[in-house]
């Protein structure tokens, strides 16, 4: 497809397919009818619409057949829908759909929620008054608006792990683009099925599942939520050759009790991103697939792909598009020494943020696009993730990220996830305090574990954790990403038991 393609084109060639389309449990409906839903859904809410105003529409849903009906209603009539995450409540998604400037939202049920919370109308789209009022539409023929790459598709606000969520500026280009690369790259076409189980409210579902699915012209096998324990068996119910995954779905399927017949399955490609390195070698060799594991954000000004000569544990190479520079003089770092990844020449694919100057500004200050992340390179160029800027720890009069000492800690055989945060130090600065998930039987010992990382030769001295939490569970967004800031705000006043590691 020459130059950069569209929602709107990626959808055209699906119109009139029967024998594919969107399986939800035992349910199954072919492309067909569900570009024919999507045209009447279409029609239905632009009759609601006030024309005056944006066409945005609040979207908090599972993941069903009427989520892809909304996305598809979007290629065709350029709607915006904008995923709302149905962990925000009160006051929080209120200000959401204000700020998105949402005209209403669709809720399914499962969700309850009133109109006079969010200040705008809440449609049940599984009441009957809803059904009636589409039946209402039922003669809306399919018709493709004249959309463009750079038109607003979506808004797809950021996980809110440092402050409020921003709402990201979703093109048609951003979704369509990576579709077809990935489609293209992973050889996928009409024979497969791409297995979705990562909230479709987030960009790594839309991007790195739906419309990989699309460009494909493959089938989607959809879960409402993600499970571990049904993950494989979903996949061989549908016969699903493609997943996506973000964060730590990789670890929760492994945490699962191993079977003889693992590899015995027709998942072929898993892509996804912030997949522990440690879990991408063992899911790839336990489950028989091939994990990719890329590295962005939902903003996209900033990617790096690994190739097949990156060591262990690297993000992969750096390229002229992406650099590591010193966070106070914009100077690259030499290797080895932590900075903030950035693109030094632009935007990349950030399209910047809707009604959010001020964050927009900051993140291209000086004319590049700063990511926030932290990395630092080897003496080969390959770069290594180390935490995010709001990870930085002041330890001793160094600036340390959190996500080298993570990966250490994973090496534990009865370390299941961990995340490390600084609390505060009596005196100045901070301390290194880790929480852990262990596997099940597993009792931590103190002494044990000191032993343990005693024995590791790239820990430095000021990475020791001085305490570890021991948790069932750590505190996460919807899109499994930890909430450190409230591990950091409970330090080691919490309910979980606390162990000092002593060196």
């Amino acid at each position: 497809m020459p130059g950069n393609p569209t929602v709107t084109e990626l959808l055209r060639p699906l119109v009139d397919v029967t024998d594919r389309g969107v399986h939800d449990g035992d349910d199954f409906v072919s492309w067909r009818d569900h570009v024919g839903a999507a045209a009447r859904l279409a029609s239905a809410l632009r009759a609601r619409l006030d024309p005056d105003k944006p066409p945005h529409v609040g979207v908090l849903l599972g993941n069903t057949p009427f989520f892809s009906t909304v996305l598809v209603a979007a290629g065709l009539s350029g709607i915006v829908p904008v995923g709302l995450n149905p962990t925000r409540r009160g006051a929080a998604l209120a200000r959401d759909v204000a700020h998105a400037d949402c005209q209403l939202v669709l809720t399914d049920g499962a969700d309850a929620l009133d109109g006079s919370t969010v200040g705008v109308d809440v449609v049940d789209v599984e009441s009957p008054q809803w059904a009636a009022e589409l039946a209402r539409h039922g003669d809306a023929p399919v018709t493709f608006a004249d959309l463009h790459p750079d038109d607003l598709y979506m808004l797809i606000f950021t996980s809110g792990t440092s402050g409020e969520p921003k709402a990201v500026r979703v093109t048609h280009e951003k979704v369509a683009f990576p579709g077809r690369m990935l489609a293209d790259r992973f050889g996928l076409g009409t024979t497969d099925v791409f297995y979705l189980s990562m909230p479709l409210f987030h960009s790594n579902a839309v991007m790195a599942g739906w419309a990989v699915a699309v460009a494909a012209g493959g089938s989607i096998a959809l879960r409402r939520k993600f499970s571990a324990s049904r993950f494989i068996p979903d996949v061989r119910r549908y016969g699903a050759t493609y997943a996506n995954y973000v964060g730590k779905p990789l670890s929760y399927v492994l945490a699962t009790p191993e079977q003889p017949d693992d590899a015995d399955n027709p998942l072929r490609f898993l892509y996804g991103n912030e997949g522990a390195p440690r879990d991408v070698v063992r899911f790839g060799k336990r489950f028989g697939v091939i994990v990719v594991d890329g590295f962005g954000s939902t903003e996209g000004g900033v990617a790096i792909a690994r190739t097949p000569d990156t060591p262990d544990g690297s993000l992969g190479p750096l390229t002229d598009e992406v650099d590591i520079v010193d966070v106070d003089t914009g100077e690259p770092c030499p290797p080895g020494t932590v900075g903030e990844l950035i693109n030094p020449t632009g935007p990349g694919w950030f399209r910047g943020y809707y009604r959010d100057e001020g964050a927009e500004a900051q993140r291209m200050a000086g004319g590049v696009y700063h990511s926030g992340d932290l990395a630092y390179r080897d003496e080969h160029g390959y770069a290594y993730f180390a935490g995010r800027l709001g990870d930085w720890m002041r330890v001793d009069g160094e600036n340390l990220g959190t996500a080298p000492i993570e990966r250490i800690l994973l090496r534990h055989p009865d370390v299941v996830e961990t995340a490390v945060y600084p609390i505060p130090d009596p005196a100045v600065g901070d301390q290194v305090m880790a929480a852990m998930v262990l596997v099940d039987g597993a009792e931590f010992d103190a002494n044990a574990f000191a032993s343990f990382l005693a024995e590791q030769s790239d820990l430095g001295p000021k990475q020791w954790p001085k305490f570890v939490r021991v948790s069932t569970a750590l505190p996460r967004t919807a899109t499994f990403k930890v909430l450190k800031r409230v591990l950091s705000a409970e330090g080691t006043d919490c309910s979980d038991a606390v162990h000092p590691i002593r060196r």
